[in-house]
């Protein structure tokens, strides 16, 4: 009897649903080689890839001025990548099962070093952005397999640690990328960022090779036939909703007829995809899945953490850069300390979760985080590198706490056949909360200013003296170099200079925080999800 079908018959067993497989004696498939190795394997092309969705963001100016490309053009090679990482990844169980998940995991990445390689050598932004699009493509299932991978090549007490080892390369990758992107653009070329993936790419399909096995049950399954209806709603929902996030503030939102008719072709494509995917036989992506409790609340989440992590790392680099005139590269490095306090908190959660309740876990990191935020809009145009370090720091230590005992818990309570599909399904939403949280926080920045600068400007009249009082002191000051007339003129620049940069920075004060009070909503949230007991054994609720 297969894995598989033994799997199903205990699930018929009174007592024994899928919430309470893990409760079974471990008579499951294991791989042949220590599971850390397979760890390293698949995670090398993991972090390889969560990489590349950040480390282009600063080289835009270098690449559009190489290619004789406007900034808003340049933009292209991020969303053409998102949008095929997106297609792809909610349809990487079905495929895995279709040519076999070591097959499609090689392939893969093939397919993204090849596209590495294409993008260094892009001559033209057409050539660039359709390099972009393969490479985005085959680096959308390297997060869900490699998730699956671990999830089942490790004994459920120790799925914590194999969490903890993917939540490094998911946390930590999109961190150093702005950092890291531009040293190697300010130091080297832009076409560096690209090539750099060619020797670890090589690296990963050998060891992929030589380690990753299929398990028994992953061989049996048969993909049947193809989704066509549902891939193709799918590919065009995902398409026009990621095409709305990054332009909508370019295009003025639904001001733009275009923005207006994606928004139309979206909803109506992605209601139709769900309701093809639950009346479907054969789904390319089993939607039906969101019935597990759990799973259910661990999506919400994650798309909420998508949300602030993203989101504050689009925040913070623009703030040093646009108010405190930090270049690329010391602004990267001012976000960079997150990824230390994420190493450093995931090493010591791997070795909590299932030992603590996870939902005590989760909640703890979610206030952390919410508190590590409110720390960030305490921030003032006289601050030192020091009040953005620590912030990011703790920031970092809260992620870790949340991601580790998160994802164990929203996949642990899946049986083993699901875990593909699931993955595939959380690791989109937590790519699509991310997306809508760098979208917001770039609408609200730009009209929460303009927003401030109405109101201070209202006092900038004739009858307010302190600005009278101001305008005649600087006025004074410049009339030493000037006529009176151009200095009242000179002056007035300088405080509609200070206006402006007073109201972009309450701006950044009001995003975060409204990103701490979005993380103190889900502290609460966290108590949804139902702790499951290990029969005869401590809780496995994080498992």
């Amino acid at each position: 009897m297969s894995v598989a079908r033994a799997q199903g018959d205990m699930s018929k067993v009174p007592g024994r649903g899928p919430q309470s497989s893990l409760a079974a004696p471990q008579a499951q498939w294991r791989p042949s080689v220590n599971p850390w190795i397979v760890a390293a394997s698949v995670m090398l092309a993991t972090f390889m890839e969560v990489l590349d969705t950040s480390v282009a963001n600063v080289a835009l100016p270098h690449i559009s001025g190489n290619l004789s490309a406007t900034n808003e053009e340049a933009t292209w090679v991020l969303t053409s990548y998102l949008v095929s990482n997106a297609i792809i990844l909610p349809a990487t169980n079905w495929l895995s099962r279709y040519f076999g998940r070591k097959r499609f995991l090689i392939a893969c990445i093939i397919i993204f070093t090849a596209a590495s390689a294409l993008c260094g050598a892009a001559t033209s932004l057409g050539m660039l952005i359709f390099a972009r699009i393969m490479q985005g493509a085959g680096g959308g299932a390297l997060q869900p397999i490699a998730q699956s991978v671990l999830l089942e090549s490790f004994p459920p007490e120790k799925r914590g640690q194999a969490m903890a080892v993917y939540g490094l390369g998911i946390v930590v990758a999109p961190i150093i990328g702005p950092t890291l992107g531009g040293w190697i653009t300010d130091n080297y070329s832009w076409r560096w960022i690209f090539y750099i993936n060619v020797p670890v790419g090589a690296l990963a399909i050998f060891m992929a090779n030589a380690f990753v096995e299929d398990p028994p049950y992953i061989r049996a399954q048969r993909p049947g036939r193809i989704d066509y209806v549902g891939f193709g709603l799918m590919a065009l929902g995902l398409a026009a909703l990621q095409l709305i996030l990054d332009l909508g503030q370019q295009e003025d939102w639904f001001e733009s007829a275009f923005i207006l008719r994606t928004a139309v072709i979206a909803v109506v494509a992605l209601v139709g995809f769900v309701i093809w995917e639950l009346r479907s036989d054969e789904p390319i992506v089993n939607l039906r899945v969101l019935k597990n409790r759990n799973f259910a609340v661990g999506v919400m989440l994650i798309s909420v953490m998508g949300v602030v992590l993203y989101g504050s790392i689009a925040l913070l680099p623009l703030f040093l850069q646009t108010l405190m005139g930090y270049p690329a590269t010391a602004s990267g490095m001012a976000v960079s300390p997150r990824g230390f306090g994420s190493i450093l908190s995931m090493i010591i959660v791997g070795r909590l979760v299932g030992k603590v309740d996870g939902r005590w876990l989760i909640m703890f990191g979610f206030a952390v985080l919410a508190y590590s935020t409110w720390m960030l809009a305490g921030l003032n145009l006289d601050i030192a590198m020091s009040n953005v370090v620590w912030p990011n720091i703790v920031s970092g230590c809260a992620m870790g706490f949340i991601f580790v005992p998160l994802t164990t818990m929203a996949m642990g309570t899946l049986p083993n056949e699901q875990v593909g599909n699931a993955s595939g399904v959380y690791n989109l939403m937590r790519n699509t909360g991310g997306s809508i949280g760098i979208a917001a926080m770039t609408t609200m920045l730009a009209r929460s200013a303009q927003t401030h600068q109405t109101a201070i400007a209202a006092h900038m009249t004739a009858y307010d003296p302190v600005f009278q009082q101001r305008l005649h002191e600087i006025a004074g000051a410049l009339g030493l170099r000037g006529g009176g007339f151009a200095a009242t003129q000179q002056a007035l620049a300088s405080i509609y200079g200070t206006v402006l940069r007073q109201s972009m920075l309450m701006s950044f004060i009001d995003n975060f925080r409204l990103l701490a009070f979005l993380c103190l909503l889900c502290v609460p949230a966290t108590l949804l999800f139902k702790r499951v007991r290990a029969r005869g054994g401590p809780s496995v609720a994080a498992h």
